[in-house]
């Protein structure tokens, strides 16, 4: 193993070293000139900088020079400063050992316990999807322990949902409950755009050492550049793939797919992309699918067996907006999405799940016969009390008007307590259902 990891090293050292000249900065943009066989959209160089090395990629061209983006910070920097291209696309090596670590967009070791141990195998960061013919099919429901998503919008291997809610509504607690309760081998988590001071709070509080053990974490904060927050979201999809590939079940977390969207925004608005509907460029819409299809179940192995990857991915909705353009387009390429709302979140109830406008597009194949009977008879129920609710509020129903509203009445209390659950607590799909029942049966 070690003479592999030496050769597949050796053949990674470049050749020929190109190198190109800073001509000006613009903005967000550093113009620059160099022999045209280094220079190809997404290329990567280093240039000097009073502050260090600073890293950048190639997002365009204009009048015959490349238009870069930086990574890292690039005050002081020249005109006329030596750009060093890089020979290869960009690539990481992740092994089993990087269980229970947190990374950056680079794939480098970002929570003080050591630099990282690279496996044999190079992974580019953008890579892309598996041929759509020879993917297996999705597998088995996995058992996440939340009771609202088990047994209203179960979800099975190798899927891939959305959660649609508005910012403090509940998102990051759903997403540490799923990492330590889903049934999975490996977790991926990548924080795209997160608050700074939100990441140890989550990773202490809501992930804990439970769930970090069998997790890695790509963190990229809002402070940092359009290009690395773009990256980590890549680079935590190129993780997931390699424990896929190593026949694992792999459940992907992101959090979250908007603010990738908004980071691809800046990079093309700076490289001189026309804006579209709410300023999005139409980039965004292009990479949103190349992103998210890079989930779901893998191909068969040598050994017969078939890892996959179950995707999770949060979305922001701009003012409770569910048709803005990021979430629609979302939404039509996932097998399904969770609307958490204010308002169920405002009157105590989390996860502040809508049960009525959450859809999973699996649900039939989740679930056994007697199980979708219960789920049909809760659903009614509570889309009847949903419909009359501003009357019975109001006091305008009277009681035995309609035997369908009296039912409703009398499950909403039980139901919502059903629905309601701690962040700390867990139930398997055998207790969700016996307690559901036990509900209708009253």
């Amino acid at each position: 193993m070690r003479l592999n990891k030496l050769v597949n090293d050796i053949n990674k050292l470049p050749t020929v070293n190109y190198e190109g000249r800073v001509t000006a900065v613009n903005g967000l943009i550093v113009e620059a000139i160099g022999p045209p066989q280094a220079m190809s959209l997404g290329s990567r160089a280093f240039v000097e900088t009073p502050q260090g090395l600073a890293r950048l990629e190639i997002v365009g061209f204009r009048d015959g020079r490349a238009l870069m983006m930086p990574f890292d910070a690039v005050e002081g920097l020249r005109a006329g400063s030596v750009l060093s291209f890089e020979p290869s696309a960009p690539t990481i090596s992740p092994s089993m050992s990087w269980l229970g670590r947190i990374i950056d967009a680079f794939g480098n070791a970002i929570d003080g316990k050591g630099a990282l141990s690279n496996g044999v195998e190079s992974i580019l960061i953008k890579g892309s999807p598996p041929p759509s013919q020879n993917r297996t099919r999705v597998g088995s429901r996995i058992e996440t322990g939340v009771r609202a998503m088990d047994a209203f919008c179960a979800i099975c291997r190798g899927q891939r949902m959305g959660i649609f809610a508005g910012s403090g509504v509940g998102k990051s607690v759903l997403m540490s409950m799923l990492a330590k309760g889903a049934d999975t081998d490996v977790i991926v988590i990548g924080l795209i755009g997160e608050r700074g001071r939100e990441v140890r709070e989550f990773i202490e509080d809501s992930l804990g050492e439970e769930g970090l053990r069998r997790s890695v974490l790509v963190v990229a904060t809002s402070d940092e550049s359009s290009l690395k927050r773009r990256q980590a979201a890549y680079t935590t999809m190129a993780v997931a793939e390699y424990f896929r590939d190593q026949g694992k079940q792999v459940f992907c977390l992101m959090d979250s797919v908007t603010r990738f969207a908004m980071a691809q925004r800046e990079i093309g608005l700076a490289a001189g992309e026309p804006p579209t509907t709410k300023g999005y460029t139409p980039t965004v819409f292009a990479e949103l699918p190349k992103l998210l299809e890079r989930s779901g179940p893998g191909v068969p192995l040598q050994d017969g067996n078939s890892g996959s990857i179950t995707g999770l991915f949060t979305v922001l909705v701009d003012g409770g907006d569910h048709d803005e353009p990021v979430a629609d387009a979302v939404r039509g390429i996932l097998d399904g999405h969770m609307v958490l709302e204010r308002a169920i979140a405002d009157r105590g109830r989390y996860p502040a799940i809508n049960i009525l406008k959450s859809v999973s597009r699996l649900m039939p194949e989740c679930h056994e016969p007697h199980e979708r009977e219960l789920i049909k008879e809760a659903k009614n129920a509570l889309a009847n009390y949903s419909d009359m609710e501003e009357l019975i509020r109001l006091g305008a129903y009277r009681k035995g008007a309609d035997p369908k509203i009296d039912r409703a009445i009398e499950l909403n209390e039980p139901l919502e307590t059903f629905l309601s659950q701690g962040k700390n607590e867990r139930s398997t799909f055998v207790e969700t259902f016996e307690r559901l029942q036990q509900i209708l049966s009253n």
